[in-house]
């Protein structure tokens, strides 16, 4: 139970407002797009890592990117919705299944909203860390096929990732490692799995993620260890969102708490303020000079002695004014 400072109100639950989310995420998104482009790196330490990640994948036995490009090279029937896939569904189906939580599972959507953000921060930091030379990109000697490059008459995009013809310079092609197209699509499937609430979306959140990871694969964008590290991001992320949101908690509590003191601080000084002037003087107090004969309730002098006839003193009777029953006669 929230502890309350005395005086102070407790600081009740942020209500979630599209003003302050739809920012937040543009904000969230910028950073990761301008970190991706800062993050490029040395071309000739991308290829390297690339190459390294491929021979761990041959020792291993788990270099599936090979036969699904091949499939997908001689295929076009699979190549072309694949490239489609890849090239809008991950800049669609994440915002939407955003705004669906914010709309039908308030009550998720914070906690699931920080997951996807703490994740897309880790990925930031592996991009950064370790510049990696996709698939598509390496020589022709190592059988890599640019999928993208090859049926690009069939999409908006070129042979520069997924980015529409003429922005290609505007996008990091090293950042493979992790990839967050499945990372991504997990949280999709989580999300689908969790609160969608009918067989249909268990189903899609299931077949969605594993898919994307055919899909990043076939296409050459990605290595197989690619999509698991993009898996494992998503699991830190997990772990360390309770932590963000207790933190985002402290600091907001800190912040309401500091301007209600400041507040009350105000409130408290404009009232001692107002109560040094002089104040009016009591009702019923007596406003005539000393000297004159008054009592209380009554404000003009000698009024008793108007009230009680001429030559009456304020003490008398009214027998002694005469005022009363006549005597008896003698």
């Amino acid at each position: 139970m929230q502890a309350v400072t005395p005086g102070i109100e407790a600081v009740p639950r942020p209500r979630l407002r599209w003003l302050t989310e739809l920012p937040l995420i543009l904000l969230v998104y910028a950073c990761y797009s301008a970190g991706r482009l800062l993050a490029r790196g040395d071309v000739s330490t991308a290829v390297d890592h690339g190459l390294a990640i491929l021979r761990i994948e041959k020792v291993l036995r788990i270099n599936a990117e090979h036969p699904l490009n091949r499939l997908f090279t001689r295929e076009a029937w699979l190549g072309v919705p694949a490239d489609f896939w890849y090239a809008s569904l991950h800049y669609l189906v994440t915002p939407a299944l955003l705004i669906w939580l914010f709309r039908s599972r308030t009550k998720h959507y914070r906690a699931a909203r920080t997951w996807l953000m703490t994740s897309t921060f880790i990925g930031l930091i592996g991009f950064t860390l370790m510049p990696t030379c996709p698939p598509r990109l390496l020589s022709a000697g190592y059988g890599f096929v640019d999928t993208m490059a090859q049926y690009s008459s069939y999409g908006w995009w070129a042979g520069e990732a997924s980015a529409p013809r003429g922005l290609g310079s505007m996008t990091n092609q090293y950042a493979a490692m992790p990839s967050l197209h499945v990372g991504w699509a997990l949280w999709c499937g989580v999300i689908l799995w969790r609160y969608g609430g009918t067989r249909l979306t268990k189903v899609a959140g299931v077949l969605y993620p594993l898919v994307t990871t055919i899909v990043v694969m076939g296409t050459a964008n990605h290595y197989f260890l690619d999509a698991v590290a993009g898996a494992a991001v998503m699991g830190a992320g997990l772990l360390l969102a309770p932590y963000v949101m207790r933190c985002a908690n402290r600091v907001r509590t800190r912040l309401v708490t500091r301007a209600a003191t400041s507040t009350a601080g105000a409130a408290s000084l404009v009232a001692s303020s107002a109560s040094s002037t002089p104040g009016s003087r009591a009702a019923g107090a007596s406003i005539v000079s000393g000297g004159c004969q008054t009592s209380a309730g009554e404000r003009i002098p000698r009024q008793r002695e108007s009230r009680l006839g001429p030559g009456a003193e304020p003490g008398a009777s009214p027998a002694d004014t005469g005022g009363g029953t006549p005597a008896a006669a003698r």
